[in-house]
């Protein structure tokens, strides 16, 4: 069941990731022969896992800001291909770790890695590849870079914790659920975009606005994401529609729906989410909902206010064909919902 949901009037032009492919082409190839290269083991089956979720045909939009941050602020050595490398295998192996935890059957429009090789090969080639991003940040030498990615796992993790922690409680709140998502998705986003400037040398105030735009990039990208579980195709997802209810996941809309609705309709929610009631009959009942309260357009409106903070964190910045990429991505991560 789609929904369409218009974010602006009056402008046919879809907005792209094709600028930020375009300035970071050359870089992403070399940063894709380092992906290989570095996935690479003795161990038959752990590259076997690892190329299953690489190749998988996900945007790469994480390392891709790494190296549209760092090419923004000039920078010319050869740490941003081993950083943006280090970012995938962080945004890889958070995936296998997740698909284990939330037992998801498809990633990407594929079966998991765990459907296929169990969750044992997917947990520990996670590690493998956290192991792998870490040692790469070594090399670069930059302890400010490795200070922010490091930290970004330890955020990452904690969210993951946190989200088992209120896992399908319906009492959680806008503000638990913000904490969560700005923890698992945010946070990458965030030291992505962050480092760049960092191995360019370049001050605070660069730094900090690259940190905002990332994070709320993050933000409104995760939202839209949730969204897209309640009003979209299995094609935008990668996954099927409506994975995020039958696995019990409390997302904004459904949050906006429980505390909209009338006590029936909260008992429904209850059953549905706490209890697991959630063939395919309660599944339209909640799009029903959901639709009925606005939920999903006023998702939307927050992540249009997240776009709007990290189009402002970019304002100040020297006008460059990364800056209008990168502002390019926000719009594209808005349209996904139109």
């Amino acid at each position: 069941m789609g929904v369409v949901i218009p974010l602006k009037e009056g402008n046919d032009r879809q907005a792209s990731v094709k600028p930020l492919v375009a300035v970071t082409k050359a870089d992403m190839d070399r940063v894709n022969q380092l992906i290989l290269a570095r996935a690479g083991s003795d161990v038959q089956m752990i590259p076997e896992v690892a190329n299953h979720l690489i190749s998988s045909g996900g945007k790469r939009l994480r390392p891709m800001l790494t190296l549209a941050s760092a090419a923004m602020f000039a920078y010319r050595g050869e740490d941003h291909i081993k950083l943006a490398t280090s970012v995938e295998f962080m945004h890889t192996a958070t995936l296998l770790h997740d698909d284990v935890v939330d037992e998801s059957d498809l990633r990407r429009g594929r079966s998991t890695a765990r459907m296929i090789w169990g969750n044992q090969a997917s947990v520990l080639v996670g590690d493998f590849l956290l192991g792998k991003a870490f040692k790469m940040m070594v090399e670069t030498g930059s302890l400010e870079a490795l200070d922010v990615l490091s930290t970004a796992a330890s955020v990452i993790a904690e969210g993951e914790v946190f989200q088992l922690s209120i896992a399908k409680n319906m009492e959680t709140t806008e503000d638990d659920y913000l904490a969560v998502i700005r923890a698992k998705t945010a946070a990458l986003f965030s030291a992505a975009a962050e480092v760049g400037p960092i191995i360019a040398g370049m001050g605070t105030a660069e730094r900090n606005a690259m940190r905002s735009y990332g994070i709320n990039l993050g933000l409104a990208f995760q939202l839209i994401d949730d969204v897209l579980d309640y009003g979209g195709t299995a094609k935008d997802l990668g996954k099927n529609v409506g994975d995020d209810f039958r696995e019990g996941k409390i997302t904004l809309p459904v949050v906006l729906a429980y505390r909209r609705g009338t006590e029936d309709e909260r008992a429904f929610w209850r059953q549905a989410i706490e209890k697991g009631e959630n063939n395919d009959a309660a599944l339209q009942r909640a799009i029903e909902l959901i639709s009925e309260y606005d939920c999903l357009r006023d998702t939307v409106a927050r992540a249009e206010h997240y776009a709007a903070i990290a189009r402002d964190a970019l304002a100040p910045l020297p006008d460059s064909a990364e800056k209008e990429a990168l502002l390019e991505v926000i719009a594209f991560c808005l349209s996904r919902a139109s």
